[in-house]
Parts: structure tokens; C-alpha cells; sequence
């Protein structure tokens, strides 16, 4: 069975491995050995907090930095599993309804305005973000309906646009301020997360996290057709709005404060339903974990590979690209499996 014991111990190993990679790589490496001895002495009242050693205090930086990295990994891994599964499509990624494009004209707005607090930034994100996916809804019941075929054009439509305005932005935008801070937040990176940042996205992720982890269930009727689907009594629209609205809601929250992070919501699924099951009651859990996994791993090596750090958008393209040709090369004859 691939869900073995087995499996969920190797899971866990490589789980804490990846946060303790975390903790201690970077530009400056971090002895847990001297975070231990701190808490130890803190909690006996022998330390006092100020007095910590500087390896405890870039420890402290450092959680909320990886605690959103699980949390990006996460969400962007089932949002995935679960548009993959909604529109039946192997190439479906969580920007497919406009998300993506918003969030950056969301951000592109603040920062051309002169709004470069990171919270106006995240705000407009967050915003302009889940803007784009009710007129892409909208947009797809006002030309006949709320189809698959339908949200999927509607979604072109919304994301050409925001697009649009977006270069819009850019040309006008300072070449030697704006420009350069749009561009950059479009790669993604994770390098001004604090407690602020987590704060804001937690309850939000968690929300929708848990409430597309408590429904999974019927993404498996989902993935079987619309008919179907309704023959075993579901209702399909609604069901399907609840799902968009949740999954939306997750990616907005993460993307609004990381920027772009793309290839991760396309391909973790994939790697979910390969090695463990076709199965969503199964899977999206599983890609979940796996998702949370890789990008603390990627955002560990952005910080370690060079003396200054890499955006983690480039190292998930570098990465997701080539392995998602391997699948396209090597996987045609035994299909996708299971949507």
C-alpha cells in the first residue's frame, strides 16, 4: 500500500530535515547546539531574553520565514490538486482563473502610487487578486453558464487584461525605483516574511486549507464529470463555487505576500498522484506535505547558493519545467490518471 507506515516515516524524516536545513543554512549558518543551551537556560531562568546568543536570535528570524514557506508549499500544492481535478486537466495551475495576474496588478498599483509599506503591497495583492477570480465567475455565468469551458475562457479573458494593465504599469512606472521593485516582487520570495506577514496569512490559509482538506472527498465525484457527478446527487455548481472560493482565498493570502511562485501548484499534484495515490482523500493531503517540503528546500537553497539571495519564482522554473517534460515525455503512454 503506498501510504504505508513506512512512507509517513520517511515523510516525517525528510519533513524536520528540511525545517532544520532551514534553521541553520544561509548566509549566516546558525549551531543548534547553541539554540538548545539558550532555551535551556531561558527556561531555567538563568538567561534573560535579550542576553540570548546571536545564533538564537537569527533562529527567531527565521521561524516566520519557514513557517510561511510550509504554508505557501501547502497551499499552492492543493489549491493545484484541486483546480487539476475541477477542470479535469493535467496542465491546470492555480492561476488558471486570473489569480496570479491580479495579485501583480494589485501590487504593481501600490507600489506605482508610492504605497511601498509591505502591507499596502499585500492588501492590494490580496485584493485585486480575488477581484480577478469573481469577474472571471462572473464573467463566465453572464456568457452561459458556469462550465468548465466557460470558466477556463473567462479566466484568459480576466488575465489578458490585468496583464494588459500590468505592462500598462510598467511603462509608466520610475525605471529606476518602480520598475525594479514591481519586477522584482513578480519573481517571488519569501525574503521579507516576518511576524506581521504570518500573522496576516495564517488564519486565512488555515481556513481554506481546512475546509478543502474536510471536502475532499468529493473532489473524487468531481473528477468523474459533471454528469456523474450530479446522477450521485451533487450539486455540482455550488459545489464546485465552494471549492474556487476556498482555493482562491489560500492562494491569495500566500501569493499576495511571497509574489509569484509558480510550477508549484502544477506539479507537486502530479508528484502526489504518481507515488502515492489517485485517490483525493489521499493525495491532496500527501501533496500538501510534499508541497510544504519542496519549498522549504527551495527557499533554503535560494539563500545558500549565492552570497546574494535568488527569488525562489526562478528556482521553482528551473526546477518544475524540466521535470514536468520528463512527465510529458515519459508518462504519455500510461496516462495522467484520475482527475
Amino acid at each position: 500500500m503506498f501510504c504505508s507506515f513506512s512512507y509517513k516515516k520517511m515523510f516525517l524524516v525528510v519533513f524536520f530535515l528540511s525545517i532544520a536545513l532551514s534553521l541553520t543554512l544561509g548566509r549566516y549558518t546558525v549551531s543548534l547546539g547553541n539554540v538548545f543551551w539558550d532555551i535551556q537556560r531561558y527556561l531555567q531562568g538563568n538567561l534573560a531574553f535579550q542576553d540570548l546568543s546571536p545564533d538564537s536570535h537569527v533562529i527567531l528570524i527565521r521561524i516566520p520565514r519557514i513557517l510561511m514557506a510550509i504554508l505557501v508549499g501547502a497551499s499552492l500544492s492543493a489549491s493545484g490538486m484541486v483546480y487539476q481535478c475541477l477542470f479535469r486537466n493535467p496542465l491546470v495551475s492555480p492561476d488558471i482563473l486570473g489569480i496570479s495576474p491580479g495579485a501583480c496588478l494589485g501590487a504593481a498599483i501600490a507600489i506605482l502610487f508610492s504605497y511601498r509599506h509591505p502591507f499596502m503591497i499585500q492588501s492590494c495583492a490580496f485584493f485585486f487578486g480575488i477581484l480577478a477570480v469573481f469577474f472571471t465567475y462572473r464573467l463566465a455565468l453572464f456568457s452561459g453558464g458556469h462550465t468548465v469551458i466557460m470558466l477556463v475562457m473567462s479566466g484568459i479573458v480576466v488575465s489578458s487584461f490585468c496583464t494588459a494593465l500590468l505592462s500598462l504599469i510598467k511603462y509608466t512606472a520610475d525605471p529606476y525605483s518602480q520598475l525594479p521593485a514591481i519586477v522584482f516582487w513578480m519573481m517571488g520570495g519569501l525574503h521579507q516574511v516576518g511576524w506581521k506577514e504570518l500573522t496576516f496569512a495564517l488564519p486565512l490559509v488555515s481556513l481554506g486549507l481546512g475546509m478543502i482538506y474536510l471536502l475532499r472527498r468529493n473532489l473524487n465525484l468531481l473528477s468523474l464529470g459533471d454528469e456523474e457527478a450530479r446522477s450521485l446527487g451533487m450539486n455540482v455548481a455550488l459545489m464546485r463555487l465552494i471549492f474556487i472560493v476556498f482555493s482562491t482565498v489560500v492562494v491569495g493570502a500566500t501569493i499576495s505576500i511571497t509574489g509569484v511562485v509558480g510550477w508549484i501548484g502544477l506539479v507537486i499534484p502530479h508528484i502526489s498522484r504518481i507515488t502515492i495515490t489517485s485517490d483525493h482523500t489521499v493525495s491532496l493531503p500527501w501533496a500538501m506535505g510534499i508541497g510544504a517540503c519542496f519549498l522549504l528546500l527551495i527557499d533554503t537553497l535560494a539563500r545558500t547558493i549565492t552570497p546574494q539571495e535568488i527569488p525562489i519564482g526562478i528556482i521553482t522554473a528551473l526546477i518544475g519545467a524540466p521535470f514536468f517534460a520528463y512527465l510529458l515525455i515519459f508518462r504519455k503512454e500510461r496516462g495522467w490518471g484520475k482527475w
